[in-house]
């Protein structure tokens, strides 16, 4: 494995060397880029070396960001449309859990590391990008604020209309696959991905809708 690892990044080295002349193209590059990948990552644990392959939807960000553009309106909307298929709706209806489970779930980062068991419950990790509970003094800014989700948006209310009932919905779908939505956000696809199951994302939505959770008080 070290003399794979090597040999790649020996003959990256020189592609890039060489570029200074003839000028690599980007399809050299991925390539080169994509066998030190593979001579450098193999499945370990519970890690699996798939976790890192490209997808389409993460591919036409890339190459927007790097060009300094926004996604193009039709791509996105087409990618978006793809990743809204994969969102499964609960068969009972029911969309709340415990936002007690909910809260701890937030708070923490843990698993999906090569040394945790297949079994192991994961964190969802929200506190590191958003602000749960208005008493909190420490949080992430990545994402916007989520304090008073609920109670601002007229679900604690009216929870039976039908702005409630798509903003439910909305969140729902958001949990399961954020880039349904947005085809570039930065959120995790938590259920879509396996990082959580549909358990924990009914307790993140009682979290979050829950008149009683800190998030609404």
């Amino acid at each position: 494995m070290k003399k794979q690892h090597a040999f790649a990044l020996s003959a990256l080295a020189s592609l890039l060397v060489a570029g200074c002349a003839t000028g690599p193209s980007t399809a050299d590059l991925d390539q080169m880029a994509a066998t030190v990948v593979k001579s450098s990552f193999s499945d370990k644990g519970i890690v699996k070396v798939s976790a890192i392959a490209p997808e389409d939807i993460n591919v036409a960000c890339t190459a927007a960001d790097v060009a300094g553009k926004p996604l193009d309106p039709a791509v996105a909307e087409a990618l978006q449309a793809a990743q809204l298929k994969s969102i499964k709706w609960p068969a009972d209806g029911n969309y709340m859990g415990d936002w007690k489970a909910g809260e701890k779930l937030a708070q923490s980062g843990r698993g999906l590391t090569w040394s945790d068991k297949a079994d192991t419950a994961n964190g969802g990790n929200c506190y590191n990008c958003h602000q749960l509970d208005p008493k909190e003094i420490s949080f992430g800014t990545i994402g916007p604020s989520l304090t008073g989700y609920g109670k601002t948006r007229g679900v604690i209310a009216d929870p039976t209309s039908t702005a409630s009932k798509a903003i439910i919905e909305y969140t729902w779908g958001k949990i399961w696959n954020a880039k349904a939505y947005n085809a570039c956000s930065v959120m995790p696809r938590a259920v879509h991905k396996g990082i959580i199951t549909e358990k924990q994302a009914k307790d993140l939505m009682a979290l979050l809708l829950d008149p009683k959770s800190p998030v609404n008080n």
